[in-house]
């Protein structure tokens, strides 16, 4: 897939769905890879399958001082990063009525304030890193527009979009991975067909392809929004800060922060 070796990387939101998945194929390509999610399961496991490979950060990453100890972690086990993926975050959805300020909350706190402590942490690693690339994957919420959500659309596009022009003089590039069916990396010929139904792995892999040539975006199906981002088990419950019975039926998570 084009990924080099022995490379450092900080993955969030490795809980379920794609995180899982990308978690698989960036630990068969021999990288190291720090995982953060909420439980603790996902990375045991991980561990178990890469000896060596895994460093778990687990963590509340909406909380900054805990992000902030994830970071000096990674740095007094490796010092550097090379490639960050900030997967974690949650979307809601609300059938039909207008959203509950609990939710809205939760949504800015889990998706936009996390990604922008982690990416606060993570730049010192980066810059100490080889060839290093800022990567985030945003959740329906915080990219489609507020007909297919509940809250305003483009929250992730402005935080990364502001990222890449404050890192471009350093060399850092950065990409968004976004729910859609067009792309600006995709030539005409390259557009997916509708419907398009991945899987999770599918994605995984087509992601990290797409991120060997470090575009500024990479689209993802829309039709496989809740296979990328399940519900979560029953173990995982939804954050104590909001109730779930607010939320609609349809609620994937992308992966708690």
């Amino acid at each position: 897939m084009g990924l080099e070796t022995r490379k450092r990387y900080w993955l969030t939101g490795a809980g379920n769905g794609i995180g899982v998945s990308l978690a698989e194929a960036i630990l068969k390509t021999g990288a190291h890879l720090a995982v953060s999610s909420r439980s603790s399961r996902s990375s045991e496991d991980l561990s178990a399958r890469y000896p060596g490979q895994v460093l778990a950060v687990p963590g509340n990453l909406t909380d900054s001082q805990t992000v902030r100890e994830i970071g000096e972690q990674i740095a007094r086990q490796w010092g550097s990063l090379d490639t960050v993926i900030l997967n974690a975050g949650t979307a809601e959805y609300i059938d039909g009525q207008p959203a509950d300020p609990l939710i809205i909350e939760h949504i800015v706190r889990s998706n936009l304030i996390a990604a922008s402590f982690c990416i606060h942490t993570a730049l010192p690693l980066l810059r100490a890193g080889n060839r290093s690339h800022l990567v985030g994957i945003a959740s329906p919420a915080t990219y489609l527009p507020p007909s297919y959500s509940e809250a305003d659309g483009k929250g992730m596009r402005f935080l990364f979009e502001s990222a890449r022009v404050q890192l471009v003089a350093e060399g850092i590039d950065v990409t968004l991975v976004h729910p859609g069916f067009d792309s600006p990396s995709l030539r005409l010929d390259d557009c997916f067909p509708a419907p398009v139904q991945w899987t999770a792995e599918t994605a995984a892999h087509h992601v990290l392809k797409q991120l060997a040539e470090r575009p500024h975006e990479v689209a993802l199906p829309v039709s496989s929004m809740t296979v990328l981002w399940p519900l979560p088990s029953s173990t995982e419950s939804m954050l104590t800060d909001v109730n779930s019975d607010k939320a609609g039926n349809g609620c994937p998570i992308k992966g708690q922060p």
